[in-house]
């Protein structure tokens, strides 16, 4: 049976969620400023300012697209058994904290509240990590989650393999990530950019090299 169908509750109650910092941007309209920062570099300094009414409307509705069409993407791939109903679920949710953290973030700093973004933002960027790695070993092949590159895609025990190795690898770097929240601001960036990059491109090297011994 189709996810969209047997997590239609699911669904329906994580979009509304994302769609909650709207409510809380409306009652909180005549105290944020008229131009609202929304884009920090590496050390949380705004370099982006946004509209009030941007701010408020347009994150949300966006995150609320993102939502839906990936929601749509992975419930109708063609290879959807491979996909859980618990790895669904965390795909569904996965939108709904960063809507929820993201937008408090902003709503905080622009009402002038002591918010280091930067240390906020690389804590929930290790955490998702640690959680996506804890699931990655139990992904079966499809084609909308996992390391879908021609190697994993065309052998199953690749995929395996290089997922078991992938899930061990996010969740050393979102431990990584989250130790350099208490190093200095100019250093952290570069170990969030390193950690990000290893554990990205080794398991893609590996499934290659264990492709290689295949032939």
């Amino acid at each position: 049976m189709n996810k969209l169908k047997t997590e239609k509750n699911t669904l329906i109650l994580t979009t509304l969620i994302i769609l909650l910092p709207i409510l809380a941007g409306v009652l909180l309209w005549n105290r944020l400023p008229e131009k609202i920062p929304t884009h920090f570099d590496f050390q949380g300094n705004p370099d982006g300012w946004s509209s009030r009414r941007t701010a408020v409307f347009f994150l949300p509705l966006f995150l609320t697209a993102v939502h839906l069409l990936c929601a749509f993407i992975t419930a109708y791939d063609p290879k959807e058994r491979g996909v859980s109903v618990k790895i669904y679920r965390l795909i569904l949710w996965i939108v709904p904290v960063l809507s929820v953290f993201l937008n408090g973030l902003v709503y905080a700093y622009a009402l002038g509240k002591d918010v280091n973004i930067s240390t906020a933002s690389y804590a929930l960027i290790g955490l998702t990590l640690i959680i996506i790695g804890n699931y990655l070993p139990k992904v079966r092949q499809n084609m909308t989650v996992g390391i879908k590159i021609p190697w994993t895609l065309t052998d199953e025990t690749n995929w395996n393999l290089t997922h078991r190795l992938a899930g061990r690898l996010w969740i050393i770097a979102g431990i990584v990530i989250i130790a350099s929240t208490f190093m200095s601001n100019s250093v952290a960036p570069f170990i969030m950019l390193g950690a990000v990059l290893c554990c990205t491109l080794i398991p893609c090297v590996y499934s290659f090299l264990l492709y290689r011994k295949t032939l």
